[in-house]
């Protein structure tokens, strides 16, 4: 997946979503059929609540965030309280992009699998050994 051609602004809010649906549609379907009950959010920054909650020191230290009862956490007897949904936090994914010059494409579809991983209740440490089996990192 490539990125626009050479930009010298970021994407607007718009366009920013719009490259997420894309990634969204790259996933593979069987692995997509697991999640069409989640929500894709865009923010431009993670609320205060989360900041908090997380212990950010700033709040460009979180690109994306799973809220939600993961798969394997989760029973058929449930009765769900809250939405799953996938937040990608615009601001802080953008400032990503200009400090290492990937491709943005890739750096959204990146953010997004890991929260996707959350979902099906890996661990960020499950997430980095796929990663690493793949060349993802």
């Amino acid at each position: 997946m490539t990125d626009t051609p050479a930009r010298h602004t970021p994407p607007s809010a718009d366009e920013f979503e719009a490259l997420a649906r894309t990634a969204l549609e790259t996933i593979p379907a069987q692995l997509r059929q697991h999640i069409v009950d989640v929500v894709l959010r865009i923010e431009d920054f993670p609320d205060e609540e989360t900041s908090e909650e997380m212990g950010l020191a700033s709040e460009f230290d979180l690109l994306g965030l799973y809220r939600g009862v993961d798969l394997a956490r989760r029973s058929v007897l449930d009765t769900p309280q809250e939405l799953d949904m996938i937040f990608l936090y615009r601001q802080p994914i953008l400032d990503y992009w200009c400090e290492t010059g990937e491709d943005l494409a890739h750096v959204v579809r990146h953010v997004l699998i890991h929260e996707i991983g959350h979902h099906f209740g890996l661990s960020d440490a499950d997430i980095e050994a796929i990663e690493n089996e793949m060349g993802e990192s």
